[in-house]
């Protein structure tokens, strides 16, 4: 019978010699060493890496910091508009009666600088005692010099002045006393201006006739021109109205109409014509 301790030893080396094998399996070989150059690239990519969070979280903190001193200028900023605003208060609370007395006084001024002037509507009734007749004319602050609607004007010479005889530019809807309707009208040129068309230059002689509007008498400058084609044969412009008066557009008519003699005058007065275009 085999030794019994040999016969333990050749199994243990059986077992050990199997073993070994197993280690030594190609499917569990060992990967090969990391050479310098790689694990230097390595560490480099990870410095990379961790440089670029720090200068994020860097600029987080730089951004968060900015915000915070400008929320706190903001709020310094509030505190003291709330502090003037405070002051403020209290010193209209201390001036509030001087300062009322002030608004009632200017509110005054402003009334006596109306009380002087007349208030018109955007149309109203005129007359002209020389000439024996009332009109409807427009009010206009836009144009400059008023106009009389004014036909067959013929220019001639008196005592060494210019003078022009003309007759009214009506139409047959204008009211106008009849006996007047066609009748020359002959005044003194006080002066020419120039305007310009589209058909080119047209010189247009400037007189003054006295007229009357309500409670006002004045001697008015008027443009002569043709302006049967529109509403109104008398156009009122700002050099009559300056100082002297002031438009309602929302008012027509506010005056009543001039009287003048005329045996075939109607009891009523006409329609008033509807605004003229622009």
């Amino acid at each position: 019978m085999p030794n019994r301790p040999m016969l333990v030893l050749s199994l243990f080396g059986s077992m050990a010699l199997l073993g070994g094998c197993a280690h030594l399996s190609p499917q569990e070989e060992t990967p090969p060493p990391v050479t310098a150059a790689q694990f230097e690239a390595g560490i480099q990519g990870l410095e990379s890496s961790l440089a670029a969070r720090c200068e994020n979280q860097s600029h987080l903190l730089s951004l968060q910091r900015m915000e915070q001193r400008t929320l706190t200028a903001d709020v310094r900023e509030v505190g003291s508009l709330l502090r003037g605003l405070r002051g403020d208060i209290a010193a209209l609370d201390d001036n509030n009666d001087e300062q009322t007395t002030k608004v009632v006084t200017e509110c005054r001024a402003a009334d006596d600088r109306l009380a002087n002037k007349e208030l018109l509507g955007r149309s109203e009734w005129i007359g002209l005692p020389n000439v024996g007749t009332y009109l409807q004319a427009r009010v206009d602050s836009g144009a400059d010099t008023s106009s009389l609607s004014a036909r067959e004007i013929t220019s001639f010479e008196r005592d060494g002045e210019d003078w022009v005889r003309f007759k009214l530019g009506l139409d047959d809807d204008d009211s106008v006393v009849d006996t007047v309707r066609g009748s020359w009208v002959e005044a003194p040129v006080e002066r020419r201006v120039r305007v310009t068309q589209a058909t080119g230059e047209e010189s247009r002689p400037v007189i003054e006739l006295l007229m009357t509007l309500g409670p006002i008498r004045e001697t008015v400058e008027f443009t002569l021109t043709d302006r049967a084609h529109l509403d109104y044969p008398v156009l009122l412009g700002r050099h009559f109205l300056m100082d002297i008066a002031i438009i309602d557009v929302a008012e027509d008519f506010l005056h009543e109409r001039p009287k003048f003699p005329d045996t075939s005058e109607q009891t009523d007065a006409a329609e008033p014509a509807e605004d003229e275009a622009p």
